[in-house]
């Protein structure tokens, strides 16, 4: 069982950054993958970007590569989500997510825990 807590989101103007927090409890932290998803108002819950529970293989959404960066700190059970470059259609809530399984998906529908979200706002 795990509980997951996102932190970090805030009001940006485009072209900044912001770095995404998921506070996770747990003792078997390193046996999930961890994932990031996003919903915008009006529109489907997106995939933004995994990491597998040792932390050697990364995913990214095409939208989001090359400007987005997940990590994890072991030590802290705690995932990251680095955004730089944003842009207004990044604007969503940003949900931390936990697979009971090495790897991670790209479906909502294979994870098994999730926060509540926070929410990001990317002004022109």
């Amino acid at each position: 069982q795990v509980q997951l807590v996102e932190s970090g989101g805030g009001l940006v103007q485009a072209g900044g950054s912001l770095r995404l927090s998921c506070a996770a409890s747990g003792r078997t932290f390193s046996a999930y993958a961890m994932g990031w998803f996003r919903q915008a108002p009006g529109k489907e819950r997106e995939f933004v970007s995994a990491i597998s529970g040792r932390g050697g293989s990364t995913f990214y959404a095409e939208s989001v590569k090359g400007r987005f960066t997940i990590s994890r700190d072991y030590a802290k059970n705690t995932v990251y989500l680095q955004m730089n470059s944003l842009k207004p259609d990044d604007t969503a809530v940003y949900y931390c997510a936990a697979r009971n399984h090495l790897i991670g998906g790209w479906y909502e529908g294979e994870y098994d825990y999730w926060g509540l979200g926070t929410q990001v706002t990317v002004s022109s």
